[in-house]
């Protein structure tokens, strides 16, 4: 048994399932992963395969689980016996839900979830996410996780990777704020939502918000028996009618209980089977002082004798046997709210009357074969209807009838077919339809193209057309100006011409009466600011710096230079630690060229000097960064720390770079560079300290963490397998990521705005397509080093030869 926390809050005792011959089976999500590790070929379109209804899929499936005595711990081992049945290709890894006031032994768990540790929460998430299952199969109740209204639940799915599948055992209309707070995060998160029955789908669409084609109705399981009639009992045995659950307030049994006097006066041989244990919160809580009122009740009445109680929990087998043997059963729950019943659908199933008040799942199930629906707090229409049934036992047979024939839906052959339906919509499924012809060897210029006019680049676009109502901004330019530094291949005209729109944004983007840059620019060429970001002013001295260093055009190298030493002095007085260090990139390419370089020279020092001791005061030996959270372009804090530090000859700063680089790139490789993927810090992190979350994933990231590793390559760092990092960055714009997303088109050069929760994000801006491309020509860069197919290596940024 490997303990995981600490604290012990979960445990693995047998994380590797075996087959019959005592061989380990293999880990198919893993599997594939690992195919997909093999790099072909920069520009090679992946093929991942389609999750096909039959393929082998590994799920974790979180919720209570017997011995405890409830009933989503039963339906939860439901779903495991019926898919072991029906699908066995469905692996299961079972995290059961564990209270330390209240104990159980499970067997054979994958994990055990402490209710109210809410470290545990996290601490579960990341061994699911290092397990890897191809999703996460949740049963939801409020009650039975940690802190109000269970909100614990939520330090769980948002730290999820896989995709999540959400059962919902209760949906309130009238929630209370944190009910409703918490439904709807977790409705946002679940790629897929399974209710039981139409009103609730109806109710989180219209309530909650959900997207239709994300919620999915499976009706609860029922065993497949035959039917019994009521009219083929013996003569002379009582009546029975029944009702099963735990016993709390809330239930409506005093009603049933109340209505039975005007029942036994009709039918003297009735007997009121009521079948179950108090439920354990009750009993903490009051004892059996429900159950003592509802004993007085019926001694009041003058019908104890007419009421069998079982006070105990019935397994499924004696549940059947029992629910066979009565004629009518009784739900006379007040709450109408209660989505769904369990035993409800059994005795559906079985083909027993049923008398129900109308909440949601009674008003489905009941409501288009005649069945019997009475209003709450109302014995005497409760009495009305069971006599009514008593009295004549032909139209007694005809509901047991109708009713079984409507039950045969809910069967568990058909809740597992519909499970397994919901598990493959759920699934990753890769993109594979692009038109299957010989990729370029650099993704073609045309949505970039697109994207530009005779001003510079817009910034979004919708779908792949370009939307002038969000005009252009400087961020955006920059980065265009730094993509045609790149493109080695242009001649100098070509490079010019390309290179002109952009470099005249920024120049005309400089606001001499602030001395800083503006950003954002309508379509019709007017500035919608007097002064922009200090991160996308930074950027523009990072890009001086860069076109100073790598253009191909000795007139472009000279306007930035120009640019430079004109615009750049406003850097001095930068105090956000990423402005700093884009600023001090734009720095280390001017001293990689001068070394003489003065404004060059003080900027670099002032990076080096802020990040190294941002990086002394915020690290401690499981955080080692600059700051207690993870932002955005991330990666580029430690490329800028080492850049800065080399040109200056300062060691020791480039040894505290190279240290927190290896620290990210763990972060963002926690199942190891060889078979693991790329999973970057999604920008739910934003502004949680400590906290480094899957969504939303961003192109920006993966560029910025490509570019740290041809900084550490260029260096000749072995500290760290940089190539392979780097690769299988790559990899990911192309599909090998948590959604299978292939993001980014080769052909025509459009890369989509990143990987959410539910696949790729359908947007095509500028900051994902440049972000694309940039991250090509790094990469091949190195790649052709690697391969030294060439005597020459294109890796952007350094003045020696490779």
């Amino acid at each position: 048994m490997l303990e995981v926390s600490s604290n012990n809050a979960f445990h693995f005792p047998n994380p590797q399932p075996v087959n019959d011959d005592g061989l380990a089976l293999r880990d198919h999500s893993g599997a594939s992963r690992a195919a997909r590790a093999a790099v072909k070929g920069i520009a090679a379109m992946p093929m991942v395969p389609v999750t096909a209804a039959n393929a082998p899929l590994t799920v974790a499936l979180i919720g209570n689980f017997p011995p405890r005595k409830c009933g989503i711990a039963t339906f939860t081992d439901d779903i495991v016996q019926t898919l072991a049945r029906y699908h066995p290709e469905v692996t299961l890894r079972n995290c059961a839900i564990q209270n330390s006031t209240d104990p159980v032994a499970h067997d054979a768990m994958f994990a055990e979830l402490l209710k109210d540790d809410r470290a545990a929460y996290a601490d579960l998430a990341q061994a699911i996410n290092r397990d890897q299952p191809d999703m996460v199969w949740l049963q939801h109740e409020y009650g039975i996780f940690g802190g109000p209204d269970g909100e614990y639940v939520l330090d769980l799915v948002d730290r999820i990777a896989a995709p999540l599948v959400l059962t919902l055992h209760t949906i309130l209309r009238d929630p209370s704020p944190g009910q409703e707070r918490i439904m709807r995060r977790l409705v946002a998160c679940a790629s897929q939502v399974m209710v039981m029955n139409r009103g609730g789908r109806d109710l989180l669409i219209e309530k909650y918000g959900q997207d239709p084609a994300r919620v999915s109705v499976i009706e609860h399981g029922a065993p497949d028996h035959p039917l019994r009639l009521s009219t083929q009992a013996v003569p002379g045995t009582p009546r029975i009618l029944m009702t099963f659950g735990l016993l709390s307030p809330g239930k409506g049994l005093e009603t049933a209980i109340e209505a039975l006097p005007a029942i036994v006066a009709r039918h003297p041989e009735v007997i009121y089977r009521i079948v179950g244990v108090t439920h354990p919160n009750e009993v903490r809580h009051n004892g059996e002082a429900y159950r003592d009122s509802l004993r007085a009740l019926a001694d009041r009445l003058g019908v104890a004798h007419h009421i069998e109680w079982v006070d105990r929990f019935v397994d499924t087998p004696d549940l059947v046997d029992m629910l066979e043997a009565c004629d009518i059963y009784l739900t006379p729950y007040p709450n109408l709210q209660q989505s769904t019943s369990g035993t409800l659908s059994y005795a559906v199933a079985l083909g027993r009357a049923v008398v129900s008040t109308p909440y949601a799942h009674a008003r489905e199930l009941l409501g288009d074969i005649g069945g019997m629906l009475v209003e709450p707090h109302d014995p005497v229409g409760i009495s009305a209807a069971v006599n009514e049934l008593l009295d004549d036992p032909e139209r007694l047979a005809d509901l047991q009838t109708r009713t079984y024939q409507r039950g045969r839906s809910t069967v568990w052959q058909h809740f597992a077919d519909g499970a397994r339906n919901l598990l493959n919509q759920a699934a990753p499924h890769a993109v594979a339809s692009l038109p299957v012809r010989p990729a370029p060897a650099h993704p073609s210029l045309t949505a970039f193209e697109a994207l530009c006019d005779g001003t510079g680049m817009l910034q979004h676009g919708r779908g792949i057309i370009p939307d002038r109502n969000h005009g252009y901004c400087l961020d955006d330019n920059v980065r265009a100006l730094m993509l045609v530094n790149r493109l080695y291949w242009l001649d100098d005209n070509a490079a010019l011409r390309m290179s002109s729109p952009f470099a005249s944004f920024l120049q005309h983007a400089w606001n001499a009466e602030r001395q800083v840059f503006r950003n954002f620019m309508n379509y019709d060429r007017s500035w919608c600011e007097d002064e922009g970001s200090p991160d996308s002013n930074a950027r523009a001295i990072w890009a001086l710096g860069d076109t100073f260093e790598n253009s191909r055009v000795a007139g472009l190298r000279e306007w930035a230079l120009h640019g430079f030493d004109s615009y750049a002095k406003m850097a001095r007085d930068l105090t956000s630690p990423r402005a700093v260090c884009f600023a001090g990139l734009g720095a280390a390419a001017v001293l990689r060229v001068r070394p003489d370089h003065e404004l060059a020279h003080q900027l670099a020092v002032r990076c080096g000097a802020m990040l190294s001791g941002l990086l002394a005061d915020a690290s401690r030996p499981e955080w080692v960064w600059f700051e207690d959270v993870i932002a955005y372009d991330n990666a580029r804090l430690p490329q800028a720390l080492i850049e800065c530090s080399h040109v200056l000859g300062h060691s020791d700063w480039v040894d505290l770079g190279f240290d927190s680089l290896r620290w990210l790139m763990e972060r963002q490789f926690p199942d190891g560079v060889v078979g693991g993927m790329y999973r970057p810090a999604g920008s739910d992190s934003f502004g949680k300290p400590g906290e480094f979350l899957p969504f939303d994933q961003q192109p920006l990231e993966a560029w910025a963490t490509i570019d740290a590793c041809v900084t550490a390559i260029r260096l000749g760092d072995r500290s760290a397998p940089w190539f392979d990092y780097a690769t299988r960055t790559w990899q990911w714009f192309l599909g090998d990521n948590d959604r299978q997303a292939v993001l980014a088109d080769p052909r025509t050069g459009i890369c989509l705005d990143g990987v959410t929760r539910h696949g790729a994000n359908g947007n095509c801006g500028a900051e994902s397509l440049l972000a694309y491309h940039l991250a090509h020509y790094a990469y091949a860069g190195l790649r052709d080093h690697a391969e030294q197919s060439r005597g020459t290596c294109h890796v952007i940024g350094s003045a020696e030869p490779h």
